[in-house]
């Protein structure tokens, strides 16, 4: 099966910069999306950034022009590049992947665990 473990999380300042990884693991046959989610207490899951297979790129107009998703196609891994940091963006932020894969290759809808990022001084 195909797993995907976060990382980069952790505590940032507000104009300062964090980034997050997500290593993806397991057979991997096509790739349709990477997508970034965050989701702060009380409040509903919002997608921030995504990557399609082909290279498209798009982000919430929230994060746009501070926050960059990218992938090294040699490492199976996807980074959220953060920059310019404020406090609203402190929430638990998780990658996701819509995939083809696994040993019985199949459509496959996969979630990292979450990393948390704090912005505060």
């Amino acid at each position: 099966q195909v797993q995907l473990v976060e990382s980069g999380g952790g505590l940032g300042q507000p104009g300062g910069s964090l980034r997050l990884s997500c290593a993806a693991s397991g057979s991997i046959f096509k790739v349709y999306a990477i997508n970034w989610y965050r989701q702060a207490p009380g409040k509903q899951r919002e997608l921030v950034a995504a990557v399609t297979g082909g290279g498209s790129t798009d982000y919430a107009d929230s994060v746009k022009g501070r926050f960059t998703i990218s992938i090294d196609n040699a490492k199976n891994t996807v980074y959220l590049q953060m920059n310019s940091l404020k406090p609203e963006d402190t929430a638990v932020y998780y990658c996701h992947a819509d995939l083809l894969g696994g040993r019985q290759v199949q459509r496959l809808d996969v979630w990292g665990q979450g990393t948390l990022v704090t912005v505060s001084s």
